[in-house]
């Protein structure tokens, strides 16, 4: 996992050989003005969700994992945080082939992180991640990358 500032993300395309093209693409888009949806970039490698998502509590949110795709969180315009543990210590759950996601309700987060917009997270295939916990509504920017 990684948290960091947006004003930092080209310092990151060393790690997947497909970041290059979403710091591109967030320098050629306004995140804030994309319709809600999938946005292709590069075939099935590459593509951004918006998103506006209900704020959670921790105990309502749920961890998922991915196998296939990593993902790049980007709150728009509310504050967001995300639960965090490795897939290592999460338990047994079924895995969603065709969505690319395992869900593993009832788990509790040990760990919070907190982004507000201007901020990103990067969430790996073994990292487990609760998003949308916050409140109101979240307008986020989820970039799918081939891990």
């Amino acid at each position: 996992m990684v948290v960091d500032t947006m004003e930092n993300l080209e310092k990151y395309v060393s790690l997947n050989p497909l970041f290059e093209e979403v710091v591109k693409f967030v320098k050629e888009h306004d995140l804030m003005t994309l319709e809600v949806g999938k946005h292709p970039i590069k075939g099935d490698d590459l593509f951004l969700n918006i998103a506006v998502a209900k704020g959670k509590t921790d105990e309502e949110a749920v961890f998922e994992t991915h196998r296939r795709m990593l993902d790049i969180q980007i709150p728009l315009d509310a504050p967001e945080a995300y639960g965090y543990i490795p897939l290592s210590d999460l338990p047994e759950a079924e895995y969603n082939d065709a969505k690319d996601v395992t869900k593993y309700p009832g788990v509790a987060s040990p760990t919070l992180v907190n982004c507000k917009p201007g901020d990103f997270a990067i969430f790996w295939p073994q990292d487990g991640h609760k998003p949308c916990v916050g409140s109101g509504e979240i307008r986020k920017a989820i970039f799918k990358v081939r891990a």
